[in-house]
């Protein structure tokens, strides 16, 4: 529930001008009620500043540890209002990446070949019923666009009796003037979660 996610986060978002939060994100804002309104990943979510919460508008996605709810706060206190690059960086190539994203920060990604194995016809059906736009990269890839500034790919590799099925994220380039490492990292996540499960 997002209402283990510390206060001080929604303290933050609330310090924020609405009008730029606004500007950069193109989400809504209810003055009244102190709420904005963004579209993630497809779903509508509620921040609700008065209530400390953030919740989905419908049916939403089920967040992992509140990775999703901290990147959805994050991202509309942090983000820029710039378009994709179109280049495609692991996340050892963002700058710090390779000295953050291991051990405990680990992505996730067997948790998709775990679900999917050999079976990549099983995992473009589902990747495109999350919303997934195929791309031309390894055996199996699609682009989801978490927002309209934030898009995120997922590459698959069939295994084979030599080498077993492999999964992995790229980002695109600009994602370091968006986001933290962490909450990369907690987008990742929620990534690697949705399609795993």
């Amino acid at each position: 529930m997002s209402e283990d996610i510390d206060r001080t986060n929604f303290l933050d978002l609330k310090s924020c001008d609405p009008e730029e939060v606004v500007s950069r994100t193109g989400c809504r804002f209810d003055k009244t009620g102190e709420q904005y309104f963004v579209n993630i990943w497809g779903h509508k979510y509620c921040v609700d500043l008065n209530k400390y919460e953030v919740r989905p508008e419908g049916p939403g996605l089920k967040t992992h540890h509140n990775c999703l709810y901290l990147f959805i706060l994050y991202y509309l206190m942090k983000s820029k209002n710039i378009p994709p690059s179109g280049v495609w960086v692991s996340e050892k190539d963002i700058p710090g990446g390779a000295a953050f994203f291991r051990g405990p920060h680990t992505i996730p990604a067997d948790l998709i070949t775990g679900r999917f194995g050999d079976n990549i016809d099983l995992f473009k059906k589902e990747s495109e019923k999350s919303g997934g736009i195929p791309i031309e990269l390894a055996d199996a890839s699609f682009l989801f666009q978490i927002t309209p500034t934030i898009p995120v790919a997922v590459l698959y590799w069939q295994g084979d009796e030599d080498f077993p099925s492999e999964a992995r994220l790229l980002f695109d380039r600009t994602i370091e003037q968006h986001l933290p490492l962490d909450i990369i990292y907690a987008l990742a996540v929620e990534i690697c979660h949705t399609l795993g499960k």
